[in-house]
Parts: C-alpha cells; structure tokens; sequence
C-alpha cells in the first residue's frame, strides 16, 4: 500500500496538534537559541529535507529522516505517544519540530503558526541578560513565565516539576560569565520563579496540597540549600546589594502575599534568612517593615516576629511573644527552635519550655501518625540539649505516647536509673540482640546485677516456644546471663538458678539433652 502522509496526518491529528502546542509552550520567542531553532526547523520543511520513509500502521509508527548536516533520524510513535530522535538534543529539537510541522502542513499553515509564535516576543533575553540589574533581571523572568504559564489556564500539579525544569533551563543560559555573580543569579531566578508561579497557581485556583506538588517544591528547596551554602561562604560585592534587597522583598511576597503549603513558604523563607542573611541592620529592617504589615495571610505573623527575636537574641521579647502561642503552630516553631539551638541556648530553653505543655494534644491531635515519629525524633534532640526538672520530663515522655518509648528509655540511662530502664524494657519487651544496641550494653558495664531479670525474661519466653530451636536461642541467652552475673560478683546467685531452672522443666527433655551439652551447669 502507498504511504499517503495527509492521511496519516489527519488519522492522527489530534496528537500531531498537541505535540505543536506542547512545543510552542516549551520554546521563548525571546531567545535567540529557540528563535533559531524554528527558523532552522521551518527551513528543512520548506526545504523537503524532511523526509517520511515508512509508516507501520499495525505498530502505529511512523519513520522519519531529517537531513541536517549530519541526518538525524525521527520515530514518532503515535500509540505511545512518543516522539524519539537520534540527535544529542534533549527535549525539544530543530528535527523533532521540523517533523510535526512536516505533518502539521496536511493540517494548516506552517506560515500562519510561525507568524503566530513569533508574535509573542516583547523583548530579546539576552539584551535583558545584559543590563544587570534587579529590574532586568526580574522582566526576564516574567517574559519567561508569561510564555509558559499557559495564560489564565490551571496548570495540574504533575507537571510542575517539568515546568520549573524547563523554566530555569531557559533562565540558565544567560547566567553571567562572572563566577562570583553566578550563585547570586541562580538564587535570585530560583525565587523569583517561585514566586511568579505561586501567584498563577493561586490566581487560577490550581491545586497544591498533594505529593507532586510537595515534591516539585522539595527539589526546588533543596538546590536553593546548595546555592546558598555556596554563596554563604563567599564575600559580597557592593555591587550586588540591590540584588539581595530584591531577593529580600521577593521571599517576603513569597510568604505572605501567596497562599497555601504556608509550611513549605517558611522553609524557602528561612532557607535565606538563616544562611545568607546576617546582618543586624537588615534583621531590624525586615521586622520593621513586618511590624508595619497588614495584610490577610494564611501564615501566622506571630511566628515570624518569634523568628527575628531569636535571630536578634532578644529575650525579653521573645518570652512577651510567647505568651500568646498558639498549639495548632508548633511545626512553624521547630524550625525555629532548631536555629536557636545553634547559637542561642537561652532562646531554645524560652521555647522549649512554652512548648511543652502543649505538646501532647499537637501530637496526637494535629500531627498524622505519619508525622509524628519524625517530629518526635526532632523535638527530643532539642529537648536533650537543655535541663528538664523531673516532672517535665515525665511531661515530655507522656506527650510522645507510645512514640516515646526509646526517648524515655535513653533519659533513664543517661540519669543512670537503670532499674527503672530493665523495667521499662520488660514492660515494653523486643529482643536480646535490639537491646544490646539501644544501652544494654551500657548497663551491663554499669550495674551488672540490674541486667539479670532481662536475660531471665528472655530466656523464659524462649521457653515458651516449646522448641528444640527455641531452646538453644534459651541457652545462649543463658550464657550472655552466665558472664553478666559473673562480671556481678553473683555466681552464687547464678549456680542456684540454673539448678532451680534445671528442676523446674525437667519434663522437657530436649531442653535437658541441650543443657546437658551447654556446660552451663
């Protein structure tokens, strides 16, 4: 059968459009690299340099060649919806391109959709790239954002992390040749988008609270870390001030001004009040111009003042501000206790000791059951670093539940109450081998005697087993309890019990034949 591309075109129309649409969102009018790029694709259709060799109906594929300087050769495979080319190229290239407008000509004017694209330039990126200066660089990504933001259209969360990819791929190539303004432009671009898309997404009512858009900002937290690791260990330039004003108010806007995940908005914040930031005039500044602030958001504006006092050391209005916290807010104050616990024991002491009496009902009343080991984990590290009087650690251990087992067990320890923490072990039991890892040892070194009922307890419950495998797990855990009550002083103690033990189940005869052979007697 002859191959007849208009029909294959028309079978297959509503993939060939949606391909053209996609790439037409994927390619900046105003960068001279995509500018080429459709000019060069234009050319080759123009130029019937795109060539369809054969198209497999039972398969749904269709084999193209382009012929550049070097052939590059294109598979589009309509049933999975798969456009491959055997280019370097990622994403969008000059031959996948010139291969839909190849099949796009059957359908409209190739004219008419390059006129159209070309339309959409308001100004050349890289003469933005060139006048370094907030104002510029800001224009820049607004030209950018404009192109991909789909208008006033929703944009479904499991493309936001391909959408911010793109994005800063195409803010990437006009990074300055400087290397000391590099991490500056990175930052200012990472926040700048963060915000321009915040602002769509709540604009067009798009949904947030889910996995794919949680992870998409996760990633994105993490390579603002690496920047500002990097630009926190170098001197600034004079020149770069503005930037940094710019960046300030941004994050701010970003916070307060955007709604929704009002978590993860503190976590970018903090990201750059807590590594690059550190000066106290700027810290005065930002709480002044919070302090004068009136505007409804969804993030508490207590918790930032609570913020600036620790970063300020001031105590006495941090213990003011604390008098008005708010339970249902203890995740926001994590962080910040976390960044008091670095440089400012007294601020850490302040907030640990308002937060405590309303840890127990945060816990189990707002925290899922997913939350709540990793907060606890974290809270307790904190905890650990101050004094706590006795009933505030019995405060604290009740607060975790069931989560505060192994906290409560290393405090007992670490009071050296190694009775209490045998007890606590046979009432919450696991095994010889996990204890050994979590203090057995230490009590063992410590006080000896104390150990014996746990190796007792074992022992019996391997007896319950009623197994010949059981019984020999018995008489190791016996020998264990044999060098214990040596290490005791107590083998007196040690020879009565075997016997005891020995008469006690001397119906089981697997467990005489294998205490016979252990010498433990």
């Amino acid at each position: 059968m002859a191959l007849s591309i208009s029909d294959v075109a028309r079978r297959y129309s509503a993939f060939i459009r949606q391909q053209l649409e996609e790439m037409e969102r994927l390619l900046q009018p105003s960068s001279v690299e995509d500018e080429e790029l459709v000019r060069r694709a234009v050319f080759s259709v123009r130029n019937k340099s795109v060539l369809f060799e054969r198209f497999l109906p039972q398969k749904d594929v269709l084999f193209t060649v382009v012929q550049d300087v070097r052939p590059a050769e294109v598979t589009v495979d309509f049933g999975q919806q798969l456009i491959i080319c055997t280019c370097p190229q990622q994403n969008c290239c000059r031959h996948k391109l010139g291969v839909v407008l190849g099949l796009y000509q059957y359908l409209g004017s190739v004219q008419e959709w390059t006129s159209k694209w070309r339309a959409q330039k308001n100004v050349h990126l890289k003469s933005l790239a060139t006048e370094r200066n907030p104002e510029s660089w800001q224009r820049m990504v607004d030209e950018v954002m404009q192109h991909s933001l789909l208008g006033a259209k929703a944009i479904e969360s499991y493309s936001l992390s391909a959408l911010l990819t793109t994005t800063h791929s195409k803010l990437q190539r006009y990074t300055p040749l400087e290397r000391e303004w590099q991490p500056l432009f990175k930052l200012f671009m990472e926040f700048a988008v963060l915000n321009k898309l915040w602002a769509h997404l709540n604009h067009t009512n798009s949904s947030i609270n889910n996995y794919y858009f949680e992870a998409a900002m996760n990633s994105r937290l993490e390579t603002i870390h690496t920047i500002v690791s990097e630009l926190g260990s170098k001197s600034r330039l004079f020149a770069t001030d503005p930037f940094y004003d710019a960046i300030q108010d941004s994050i701010r806007e970003l916070l307060f001004e955007r709604s929704g995940q009002p978590q993860i908005r503190f976590q970018f914040y903090l990201a750059v009040w807590t590594n690059i930031f550190n000066e106290k005039n700027r810290y005065m500044k930002e709480l002044f111009l919070l302090e004068k602030l009136h505007i409804n958001s969804d993030f508490p504006m207590d918790i930032n003042r609570a913020l600036f006092y620790v970063l300020l050391k001031d105590s006495e209005k941090l213990a003011e501000q604390l008098l008005h916290l708010d339970k249902s807010q203890l995740t926001f104050y994590l962080p910040i206790a976390k960044l008091a616990s670095k440089h400012y024991m007294e601020g850490l002491q302040l907030l640990l000791k308002v937060m405590l009496p309303c840890l127990e009902d945060f816990i189990h009343a707002t925290l899922t059951p997913q939350q709540r080991p990793l907060f606890i984990k974290e809270i307790n590290a904190l905890y650990s670093m101050i004094e706590l009087s006795e009933q505030e650690a019995i405060t604290l251990y009740q607060a975790f539940g069931r989560y505060g087992i192994q906290p409560y067990a290393d405090f007992l320890l670490h009071k050296a109450r190694y009775d209490e923490w045998v007890a606590l072990q046979q009432l919450y039991p696991s095994s010889i081998s996990h204890l050994e890892a979590r203090g057995l040892k230490t009590v063992i070194q410590e006080a000896p005697a104390a150990a014996l009922p746990l190796y007792h307890y074992y022992a019996l419950e391997e007896l319950r087993q009623k197994s010949r495998m059981n019984y020999k797990q018995a008489i190791r855990i016996w020998k264990s309890m044999k060098g214990v009550a040596k290490k005791a002083g107590k083998m007196t103690y040690w020879t009565n019990y075997m016997q005891t033990v020995q008469q006690k189940y001397k119906r089981l005869r697997a467990l005489q034949e294998e205490l016979d052979k252990s010498n433990l007697i």
